[in-house]
């Protein structure tokens, strides 16, 4: 087993005999892989994935709380990376419809033999194998749009006549960058670069090229120790697809090239003669990028003021609340991406933004059932619970007591005399 890479995996499903059976009886070693962790729930399976950064999500489709396709929409916003396996019933197979746009590496109906898992997983060995290893191979360059575009983002145009812009935007178009005359779309230019020896060009200018590809228009380059990419499309792609492919990008040269990278990235530019300029600006975010946490910056972050993560638990004291706080929103009202806030809060914490946020909200519930006869439905909606049954569960796996059982302590100990 010594030449067989090894892959981490977290096997997530609520139907405990199952999951204990695949747990203990499939031969996670043999087939390269390595469990690291299990969950019968998806809010826990979101929190291993978050802390453990497996290679491999294993989940069901149906279970509590959140369903397996909402867990694999809330995965691809911190480790889109990583790669999401599905196990489930038959009659789940239109719902898994749904998840075709979370890149799941496969789908696999039950009833499912141990012997029929073993074979699929090691298909899906083989496949995260290929996705490495293609990355690691060179790609092939477009000279059309190499001869238009490089030479826009590494210089500044002096004396640019009047029709500069036209004459570019008609070259985009010819070229295949734009899809006509009258495309609107904006400009971002990315800048990406392996930390340590510069001796993989080729190989990390295709993975960019790659994880590019999934998400937005773009050309990608190689040149002065980095790669760069510009990146076309309107504001909403932009907000959807930029950070998870900055986050991408950091976690396969991790995984597949086995080196840490550093991503820097642009504001929004509308013309191709100010190319050079969004192009300074990723460089510098590279190098933010290069002594942060997290691996990412955008131009926008080296403007912040204070500690990023003091700003992040702020936030979480005002709005732990809020059923609807999670680490992507939270990002969002920070300007950064879920993946350089989760590292942030990491390394400054010593533990993950979902311990914070449940550890706020079950102190909260603590203290409103001691001091309280609000109803336990009352409490959980004011600690940002919306499932009385899931907010009993979270408070029972922190304090190792139910609510009720909270309540009639306190009760026996207001009766005695």
């Amino acid at each position: 087993m010594a030449d067989k890479n090894i892959y981490t995996v977290v096997v997530a499903d609520d139907e405990d005999e199952l999951r204990e059976a695949v747990c203990t009886m499939i031969p996670w070693e043999a087939l390269g892989f390595h469990l690291v962790g299990n969950a019968s729930n998806g809010l826990d399976a979101l929190e291993l994935v978050e802390r453990l950064e497996p290679d491999l999500l294993l989940t069901d489709i149906r279970m509590p709380f959140i369903s397996g396709i909402e867990l694999a929409r809330q995965v691809r916003e911190i480790r889109p990376a990583m790669h999401i396996a599905f196990l489930s019933g038959f009659d789940d197979f239109e719902y898994a419809k749904q998840a075709i746009q979370y890149n799941i590496i496969s789908y696999m109906l039950k009833p499912l033999t141990m012997d029929g898992l073993a074979a699929e997983l090691k298909a899906i060995h083989e496949k995260i194998d290929a996705r490495y290893a293609g990355l690691r191979r060179a790609g092939s360059a477009h000279a059309d749009r190499a001869a238009l575009i490089i030479p826009l983002v590494l210089a500044r145009y002096e004396n640019a006549p009047e029709n500069l812009e036209t004459r570019l935007r008609q070259a985009a178009v010819d070229c295949g960058l734009l899809r006509g005359t009258d495309d609107r779309s904006t400009l971002v230019v990315m800048a990406a670069a392996l930390d340590g020896p510069v001796d993989y060009e080729a190989g990390f200018t295709q993975l960019v090229e790659q994880s590019a590809n999934k998400y937005l228009r773009h050309f990608v380059f190689y040149g002065c120790g980095r790669a760069v990419a510009l990146l076309l499309g309107n504001p909403s792609d932009f907000e959807e697809y930029l950070h998870i492919l900055a986050d991408e990008i950091c976690q396969l040269a991790d995984r597949a090239l086995g080196r840490s990278a550093s991503v820097g990235v642009s504001r929004e530019f509308a013309r191709f003669s100010d190319l050079n300029d969004a192009y300074k600006q990723a460089i510098e975010a590279l190098r933010a990028a290069a002594e942060g946490e997290g691996g990412v910056s955008f131009t926008a972050d080296a403007r912040k003021t204070g500690s990023l993560c003091e700003r992040a638990l702020e936030i979480i004291e005002q709005h732990y609340m809020d059923e609807d706080l999670s680490l992507a929103s939270l990002s969002a009202m920070l300007d950064v991406s879920p993946n350089h806030l989760s590292a942030c809060i990491k390394k400054s914490e010593g533990e993950t933004f979902i311990n914070i946020l449940v550890r706020r909200r079950m102190e909260t519930a603590q203290t409103l059932l001691l001091t309280t006869d609000l109803q336990i439905q009352e409490i959980a909606r004011r600690c940002g619970y919306t499932d009385q049954h899931y907010f009993s569960y979270c408070f029972k796996k922190y304090s190792g007591t139910s609510p009720v059982a909270l309540r009639r302590a306190r009760a026996a100990g207001e009766a005695r005399p």
